[in-house]
């Protein structure tokens, strides 16, 4: 299921910190390794590292966008 954005523990206004939502981390990992993956097959000369690189992107367009939504949404809860 996805992020309900509910916190489990109590912070006070004054120690507010920037929780990054699940989703954002799992785009993220998918990013990083979708990297690793494409520098892999480039360097055994494989062309696959193409569509790697295209599910790089798409992922890290994935982390900015569900980042921006929580950002959004901790504003909103204000």
């Amino acid at each position: 299921m996805g992020d309900t954005g509910r916190r489990s523990t109590a912070v006070s206004p004054r120690q507010e910190p920037m929780e990054m939502p699940r989703l954002a981390l799992y785009a993220l990992a998918v990013c990083l390794l979708a990297v690793a993956a494409a520098l892999v097959s480039f360097a055994q000369g494989s062309w696959l590292g193409v569509v790697w690189v295209l599910l790089a992107g798409l992922s890290s367009n994935m982390c900015w966008y569900y980042l921006k939504r929580g950002r959004a949404a901790q504003v909103q809860k204000r």
